[in-house]
């Protein structure tokens, strides 16, 4: 069965966030996702279709200096049946593939994370989101990434209560206490006052054993796509 993708862009850049943050990459942003958090910095109303191998040769018209594909949205996993079919193809010519994801749909996940290498999934505290909470859902998620090289990201705001870092926190300290979790501050809600709750939140981590690293988003720092 072919199948064509919905894809927003591609482009070259550095990678502004999480572990990886300043690594040179190969950005695919994939059309469409299954969320609405309310600091959403990534409005997407546009998109080009793809066979997958069409989406491979405009990846390898970047070949020089790339080595790692980033797959981010939206949310790639909606369309996991493209996205398997293009994993494998960026895997066989040797790029890493590197997901950037929502962490929620983890029967998704389980499809194709054979031919995915860093999985950047992102824990959704509802007072952040202005969402219900996804804890099941993340678990489930959790659990398939951690079986390949994996970080965890939440993204703090001003209305981030303490109740729900702490399950977070609780989270990941049951399924899997070693990975590294980024706190990313709201890019729109830069003050002293954030400053301070990002340094108690990266505290009460290091106090439940969770290593945490206060990233901000490298790109709008320094104002780059």
């Amino acid at each position: 069965m072919r199948t064509k993708g919905k894809i927003t862009e591609v482009f070259s850049s550095v990678q502004g966030e999480g572990l990886y943050f300043g690594e040179e990459q190969l950005f695919v942003r994939f059309f469409g996702c299954n969320l609405k958090c309310k600091f959403c910095d990534t409005p997407l109303d546009r998109f080009t279709e793809y066979e997958p191998e069409e989406l491979l040769q405009e990846v390898k018209l970047y070949k020089n200096g790339h080595c790692t594909v980033a797959f981010t949205g939206g949310e790639p996993l909606l369309q996991k049946y493209f996205l398997k079919a293009v994993l494998k193809l960026t895997k066989k010519e040797g790029y890493k593939n590197y997901l950037e994801t929502n962490g929620i749909l983890h029967s998704a996940l389980e499809d194709v994370i054979d031919y995915v290498d860093i999985i950047a999934m992102d824990l959704k505290l509802p007072s952040s989101t202005g969402l219900k909470d996804f804890w099941h859902y993340h678990r489930r998620f959790l659990e398939v990434a951690s079986k390949k090289e994996a970080f965890l990201k939440m993204v703090i705001c001003h209305s981030t209560n303490e109740e729900d870092l702490r399950e977070g926190l609780r989270l990941i300290h049951e399924v899997n206490k070693f990975l590294i979790l980024i706190l990313q501050p709201n890019s729109y809600e830069d003050s002293q006052t954030m400053r301070e709750k990002l340094e108690l939140f990266k505290d009460i981590a290091r106090d439940n054993h969770i290593t945490a690293c206060i990233i901000p988003q490298l790109h709008k720092k320094i104002g780059i796509k």
